[in-house]
């Protein structure tokens, strides 16, 4: 067997290498690699029959407090790839601007204490003016030879919703290939819960997720629904925005690369359309070009 896919035991700490000694760091760390080998062990399987029609498992939870959505996959890039790109805080911007939700994003801070600001509208067609403000706060929990975790936290969110984390965690299958896990989560309180039931009853009734929960009378397959339906969509639109700018070799070049990029994720999208449809791809690349010039301060063409 691959010396990238020994399995080591599970651990049961968070790996949080900056607040241990070295030693213990290193151990840390370590655990949380075995822990993503034993994961992808267990997984193969089913990577290997995914529905979704590459090594791929997207899971959700709603929990006591708010909603989750994971999603597991072997993508064609090496270890050293998604370290370079994603290891540090400024790409993030250009892979986050890819949903076509994000209207503007900034990094500020010094290294090793980045703030990721994210301008973000609840509908993509709505004035970028009525965009609400996520600040994220960025962390390299490990950036090692053999594996990568960073994390994202921001403790507050728009109408309700709060402790928001992005976690992006890899690992090495095979010298080509890594294995990566993207969570997204976030807490709603009472009344940000009422909303998106709300919201979900009316606008986004006939909306539905990755998971199959039955058939239909017809035979077809019965998607989930509801708030989980919501998490999936955004997680799974999060996860191809990340798997794209890696297949765009880490966001390098000027505006043709960029819209390069743009294609590419409104076409990784466009496979779900039951899912992630929400409009052409004329439309999309105006409102992403409309945004880039806003930021370079001219005038939209």
């Amino acid at each position: 067997m691959s010396a990238y896919l020994k399995q080591g035991p599970r651990y049961l700490a968070v790996c949080l290498c900056s607040a241990l000694a070295a030693g213990a760091a290193f151990q840390a760390c370590a655990a949380t690699a075995a822990e993503m080998r034993a994961t992808y062990q267990q997984m193969r399987t089913e990577l290997a029959a995914s529905p979704l029609r590459r090594p791929m498992r997207l899971t959700s939870q709603e929990t006591s407090s708010g909603l989750r959505g994971d999603v597991h996959a072997v993508v064609n890039q090496p270890l050293s790839s998604v370290v370079a790109a994603f290891g540090s805080a400024p790409p993030w911007c250009d892979a986050l601007l890819l949903h076509l939700n994000n209207r503007d994003c900034k990094v500020s801070g010094e290294p090793g204490s980045e703030v990721i600001t994210l301008s973000v509208v609840r509908k993509f067609d709505l004035p970028v003016d009525g965009a609400f403000q996520l600040p994220f706060s960025y962390r390299a929990v490990d950036r090692s030879a053999d594996h990568l975790e960073v994390a994202l936290t921001a403790a507050k969110g728009p109408l309700g919703t709060s402790n928001y984390r992005i976690v992006l965690e890899a690992i090495a299958v095979d010298p080509q290939r890594s294995f990566l896990h993207f969570s997204y989560r976030y807490d709603e309180s009472a009344a940000a819960r009422s909303g998106t039931k709300a919201y979900l009853a009316t606008t986004g009734r006939n909306k539905i997720g990755f998971t199959v929960v039955g058939k239909l009378p017809n035979g077809e397959r019965e998607f989930i629904r509801g708030s989980r339906g919501l998490v999936e969509r955004n997680a799974m639109r999060y996860f191809l925005a990340v798997d794209s700018y890696l297949a765009a070799g880490g966001g390098k070049g000027g505006e043709a690369e960029a819209v390069a990029m743009q294609k590419t994720w409104f076409a990784a999208t466009e496979k779900y359309p039951k899912q992630l449809h929400e409009t052409d791809l004329d439309s999309y690349l105006a409102a992403k070009r409309s945004d880039t010039q806003r930021r370079a301060g001219a005038a939209p063409r």
